[in-house]
């Protein structure tokens, strides 16, 4: 029979009453786990699709895994808007969403996660497994860069990614760890490194979602060792910010957005522990890792290859069923070895010069007091010659002290013209700028 046929395990724990997640009320064996996935598929509807908004990550897992027993495709959206929602029931008419709190689908029908599922006889832990081709989740792009764009992924290139992806970063090294994130499932990164990372390598989740510096350490506290902390840059920042921080973790994991490598100097030397990065995206999923405080060499998990091409960078391999072109703008050592330099979407022209702005945006948030802060190019308007812009939060600066620093570290050509400070960037929950919610703030600007 052929691979793409085997059955794949949907965890690989080997004690049913160890703790396979743990939630405000205590830990979750995998024994209760499987009870739970049985009980829910008992319970969902009759259809095809089901959009998956639970916020708690256990019962997110749970859905995730009712409905693959059903023969469901999880719709994994990057918000839960009207728009988006109204968009999604026009495009899937034989969808539903599941939900485990107060929720108003609007045109899309909603059946609310049971608050008490039955409970299942102590017999033998029988542990789910489906086939590899099966079609598992629809992953719909962040919007940071336009309208959200779905993604099909097959179980099988799911489970195998979340396998190699463990080994790359040595999760073996931390046996029974408990993962922590401040990223939501729905998001490919949340979905991959808190929730299948953890289900194919016999880890433990934390089913909560800590956001503040004080609640994400006061929730590492709580649990026992060892623990991994999944992050972004944005949360990592916030952390590094509170001098009084100290961070109850053995293992750091960051992604969503470029992360500076003097933050990952900064956070090792702090905190005391290895962080490592990742680099993917939604269409290919997690390619690539790195220890960013001691190279800016990127290495491919196991399995997967990069070609270049006229038309840019491309992911093949295993675990990406369908070959993918990289949105980014990428310098090959080999194969499998690359350095980064931005997204294709992220390069500008002014004056003749050539330069991206994630280059510019990793000066602007190199500044010593500068807290947040992002490089906008406007659209074109004719008759007129195109300026960058740009945001800041820095509340110990000046908007002439911010400028003067920048000229220190870009070319002139590329000072923002201009410079706006604010309180803070209307980022989402997973530390992106959605470009709709980067045209309105400009727009509100523009107005002034």
């Amino acid at each position: 029979m052929p691979d793409i046929l085997t059955a794949i395990p949907f965890f690989r724990h080997a004690d049913p009453d160890a703790a396979l997640a743990y939630r405000k009320d205590g830990p979750v064996t995998v024994r209760a786990f499987c009870a739970d996935i049985a009980a829910l598929s008992q319970a969902l509807p009759a259809r095809s699709y089901v959009v998956n908004l639970c916020t708690d990550r256990y019962r997110f897992a749970v859905a995730f895994g009712a409905a693959l027993s059903r023969g469901q495709v999880s719709l994994l959206l990057p918000n839960k808007t009207p728009a988006l929602l109204e968009q999604i029931a026009a495009h899937y008419p034989d969808v539903y969403g599941l939900t485990d709190s107060a929720f108003d689908g609007g045109a899309l029908p909603v059946l609310a996660y049971p608050e008490k599922l039955p409970a299942a006889a102590a017999t033998a832990v029988e542990i789910p497994a489906f086939p590899a081709d099966q079609l598992a989740a629809l992953v719909f792009t962040s919007g940071s860069t336009g309208v959200p764009v779905p993604n099909a992924k097959l179980w099988g290139a799911l489970a195998r990614s979340a396998i190699a992806a463990g080994d790359a970063l040595g999760v073996a090294s931390i046996p029974q760890a408990v993962l922590v994130g401040t990223v939501p499932p729905q998001h490919m990164y949340g979905f991959e490194s808190t929730v299948l990372l953890a289900l194919q390598h016999g880890l433990a989740f934390y089913a909560g979602q800590p956001f503040y510096p004080a609640d994400i350490c006061a929730c590492l506290e709580e649990l026992p060792r060892p623990r991994m902390l999944v992050t972004t840059p944005v949360h990592l920042r916030a952390l590094l910010t509170d001098a009084a921080t100290t961070l109850s973790a053995e293992f750091l994991l960051c992604a969503t957005a470029p992360l500076a490598p003097q933050l990952a100097i900064a956070a090792e030397a702090r905190f005391g522990v290895p962080l490592y990065e990742i680099y993917g995206c939604s269409e290919a999923g997690q390619v690539a890792q790195r220890r960013t405080a001691s190279s800016e060499e990127w290495r491919c998990f196991q399995g997967i290859a990069l070609r270049q091409d006229d038309t840019g960078t491309w992911a093949t391999g295993a675990v990406i069923p369908k070959e993918v072109l990289l949105n980014d703008v990428i310098e090959l050592r080999g194969p499998e070895r690359f350095l980064l330099h931005g997204r294709t979407s992220d390069l500008v022209n002014v004056a003749g010069k050539r330069t991206s702005l994630a280059h510019l945006d990793y000066h602007l948030n190199s500044i010593d007091g500068v807290r947040d802060g992002v490089f906008v190019m406007p659209p074109e308007d004719h008759g007129t010659v195109t300026r960058l812009i740009a945001f800041v939060v820095a509340p110990g600066l000046t908007s002439q002290a911010i400028l003067s620093e920048l000229r220190r570290r870009i070319d002139p050509v590329f000072l923002p013209r201009p410079l706006h400070r604010v309180d803070a960037l209307p980022r989402n929950s997973t530390g992106k700028l959605p470009q709709e919610a980067i045209e309105k703030l400009a727009a509100e600007f523009a107005e002034r």
